[in-house]
């Protein structure tokens, strides 16, 4: 072993021994939190954090190289992983398989976090029943120029949509700008009416608060609203649970909030030395979530009076993609967000005539799922600025492929 790496550090939880590797890394600079604040973290919460994450196959975020450097995703789990740690085998639509990891206990809490998980990201599913999902996931995502009070309206208003077909939603911060309202539902419908109910909810939700709320699937047809994200229910998705911590440099953590709450929260309220101490002096406020399981009936029902809605995008890498009916131009494509911000910054170096005319919103920075990473994209939407002034599509600054050398079920040339 290096000398100059802290020794490993075993704990014995529950009976189950767990290595931690580098107990003293920092991991979080600001706040001074080490990998092994991390472990004890999520030890001490553990009982809500296993109420979002325990039993449910898990894609492992890995941050190997610190907060601020791309995660990898991984949906393998490691072939040495220790007994307590189970596995179920996904299918994905791709026409590809993973045998993804599977806590159940503190000590599973522990090993991820050693492998350099910080956030946990289930499936919406129970490794006993991989089809029939038993969550359904609100995500509330604010367009750029969005505040928070605005997400807070549109949160009461999905929770009003919510009781009138009969289902119960329980909110959490995302841990970044946004709020989940998660919703138990009896196992009884597959992905694929799972996802219409969703998409079924955020189009109500947008037709009582037009202009608050957005369903729209292009994200350039949005506007300064608050996108209502339903695509979280396909099958493929996984979102931050709760107890969560995210990778921002306060260590700010996902957190399980009461109704009576949302009004007076606020994200950044909420890190990890906060959350100890908040749920070391109330519990977990989602204490009651299983037991109210739901039906989608009301909401399957309630699609079929609104009528057909937008289709999505075919295939992958743009196939099949509708042409916009925005002016949007593509600035760079580029394999982390500082590159991508950088190039950002050259194009407005360029075009500084325009930028007065831009607003918040029209500016897209999207981060992209790539085969194991992000990948990110940089867009303008030249919307608000008159058509005799708009640059025509140029070369982009920034190039990065994220599929050269990858190949797939379906891929051209595969």
């Amino acid at each position: 072993m290096n000398s100059s790496k802290t020794p490993a550090e075993i704990l014995n939880i529950a009976g189950n021994e767990v290595r931690i590797s580098s107990p003293d890394k920092v991991v979080f600079p600001e706040p001074g939190l080490t990998k092994l604040d991390l472990v004890r973290y999520y030890l001490t919460v553990a009982d809500g954090a296993l109420r979002g994450a325990g039993g449910r196959p898990m894609v492992l975020k890995r941050f190997p190289k610190g907060i601020g450097a791309e995660p990898f995703f991984q949906k393998r789990v490691p072939e040495n992983h220790p007994d307590f740690i189970d596995t179920a085998t996904l299918h994905y639509a791709s026409g590809t398989s993973a045998e993804e990891a599977v806590i159940r206990d503190a000590a599973g809490l522990a090993w991820v976090v050693n492998l350099g998980c910080l956030d946990l990201n289930p499936h919406p599913v129970r490794a006993e029943d991989l089809e029939h999902p038993d969550e359904l996931r609100v995500d509330l995502d604010p367009m750029p120029g969005v505040d928070w009070a605005q997400i807070v309206d549109v949160a009461y208003v999905a929770r009003e949509v919510l009781d009138d077909v009969g289902l119960v939603g329980w909110p959490k911060t995302s841990g970044s700008r946004g709020l989940h309202i998660l919703v138990r539902i009896a196992p009884q419908w597959s992905y694929r009416d799972v996802r219409l109910a969703a998409e079924t909810l955020a189009r109500e939700v947008e037709n009582r608060a037009p202009g608050l709320a957005t369903a729209r699937w292009w994200k350039e047809e949005r506007g300064e609203s608050v996108f209502v994200d339903f695509n979280q229910n396909a099958k493929d998705r996984t979102v931050a649970s709760a107890y969560s911590i995210r990778p921002l440099p306060d260590a700010r953590v996902s957190t399980p909030l009461t109704w009576d709450e949302v009004t007076s929260a606020r994200p950044e309220q909420f890190t990890v030395p906060t959350v100890l101490e908040r749920f070391a002096a109330m519990g977990d406020p989602h204490a009651g979530i299983d037991d109210a399981a739901g039906t989608l009936d009301r909401l399957i029902s309630l699609a079929a009076g609104l009528g057909p809605a937008e289709k999505p995008p075919r295939g992958g890498e743009g196939l099949g993609r509708r042409q916009s009916v925005m002016p949007l131009i593509e600035v760079a494509r580029t394999k982390t967000k500082p590159e991508a911000l950088a190039a950002l910054e050259e194009w407005k170096t360029r075009h500084a005539d325009l930028l007065s005319a831009l607003h918040p919103a029209d500016v897209l920075v999207d981060g992209m799922r790539g085969s194991s990473s992000l990948w990110y994209r940089v867009r303008v939407n030249l919307q608000h600025v008159p058509e005799q002034e708009r640059p025509p599509q140029e070369e982009l600054i920034a190039d990065y492929d994220p599929w050269a050398g990858k190949e797939w079920p379906g891929h051209p040339g595969s």
